[in-house]
Formats: structure tokens, sequence, C-alpha cells
């Protein structure tokens, strides 16, 4: 049996589920219970790619993780920074089930080396060592590949304020101290929801405004415009694994 194949929603469904989010967001349990219902078949495709498997509802505890993920995904989800959410949720899911298979992978390192050898029925040794030999590759493909659809939704972010990742290498400023003071200077757009729309609305940086709150010149932040623009969008996105760069 394949995977569970999910339809995208419509243009006019998206209505609905952003009007079920509000509702679930604002105590609605009803309109919460209708969003883990009616998308099970995502949280379940979202799963099986997640770990290389089909995961079955009720029978894999992968499923009860990621659903667990997609209601925190509703928990979370700012429909303000105009994101998808089925995008946000695919990435708290595989987020958590990252999570879990390192949790798997601290216990069995608890157990004592007679634990990792047992009999089948047949009296086969099983060797747990390669099992989680297996496991760990495992991790690594899966966070390789979360980290993957990061970077790609990063690379199209930037491209709507017409900077490329190419260029992002080039202009990140080459002295710790410059770095630094650009990177704080993206915080504090990321702290404040009026700086954070004019960034993500007009797709620019809030100059007039900014130098409020910064005491770095504006020649100096003219000159790093691009580098705290992208940092700035990694800070109020989701992309937990970007973030480990600069946080």
């Amino acid at each position: 049996m394949g995977i569970l194949s999910f339809r995208r929603k419509k243009s006019e469904e998206t209505t609905d589920l952003n009007s079920l989010l509000n509702r679930a967001r604002g105590g609605d349990e009803t309109a919460r219970n209708q969003l883990l219902k009616d998308y099970i078949p995502f949280v379940a495709k979202s799963a099986s790619q997640a770990t290389g498997r089909y995961i079955r509802r009720g029978q894999d505890d992968e499923f009860s993780i990621a659903l667990a993920a997609f209601n925190e995904a509703i928990e979370r989800y700012d429909l303000d920074r105009g994101t998808s959410f089925l995008g946000f949720a695919d990435t708290v899911i595989k987020r958590r089930l990252i999570d879990y298979f390192r949790s798997k992978q601290a216990k069995q390192r608890d157990l004592p080396f007679s634990d990792f050898e047992v009999q089948d029925d047949e009296e086969n040794v099983i060797n747990y060592v390669e099992v989680q030999k297996s496991i760990e590759a495992h991790q690594v493909t899966v966070e390789s590949d979360a980290r993957r659809e990061e970077i790609m939704r990063f690379t199209m972010m930037l491209s709507e304020f017409e900077i490329s990742m190419e260029e992002l290498v080039d202009i990140s400023p080459k002295h710790q101290d410059a770095r630094e003071n650009a990177i704080e200077v993206a915080k504090v757009i990321a702290a404040q929801k009026e700086l954070c729309e004019h960034l993500v609305t007009k797709k620019s940086l809030p100059l007039k405004a900014l130098m409020k709150h910064v005491s770095v010149s504006r020649k100096t932040i003219e000159r790093q415009r691009k580098y705290i623009i992208a940092v700035s969008l990694i800070l109020i996105g989701d992309f937990e694994m970007l973030q480990d760069y600069i946080v």
C-alpha cells in the first residue's frame, strides 16, 4: 500500500482553513477537532515522508507524534506572516519526529551492551548495535532533508526581496563585530511587530522607524541592508535550523 495521497486545498478552501485556524486559536475546540480530523491524510503523508516508510494511524507511534505536532502547529502559526500553514505544519511535524528519533537513540545508549543482542523465534541473533546505526543513518537523512527544505523556503523568501543565496554569501560582513552589529539590528526588527510588518509587506527595511531603536549609523545599515533583511527573515520565520547559526 502506498503513502496516503493528500489533495491540496483549492484557493476558496484556503479561506475556510484560515477561518478554522483563527477559531481554533481562539479556544474553539470544535474548530480544532475539525482541523485535526480533516488533515489526518496530510499528517500521515508528512510523517511517512519524514520516516521513509508508510505510517499507519493507530498503529505507529510516529503518527501520534505527527498529529500532536500538527496540533502544536495550530497553536504556533501566525497568519499575519503570510506563510503557508501546511508548509509550517509539515516543518513542525518533521522537527518533532527528529526529536523522537534522538530520544530513542539516547535511551538505547543507556542500555547495557548485552541488551543489544537478542534471539528471535528462530534463534537468529539480532544485533541492536546495527539497528542503532541504521537509526542514526536515517536520522542524518531526515535532518538533511529538513535542512534542505528550510533552505529552499528561505531561498524563495529571499527572492521576493530580490536577494539570491549566492549574493548573500558575497555580501555577508567579513568582520565579526560588523556581523554581530548587523545581527543585533535584525533582532530589533524581529522583536517589534510594526517593523516586521513593514519589512514583510513593503519588502524593504523600515529605516526611519528603525533608527529610533538602534545606535548603528544609517549609512552602515544601508550598506548591510541585504544581510540585515536576510537575518531578519530567518528570525521571524520558521527556520529553526538556520537560526542555530545566528542566535
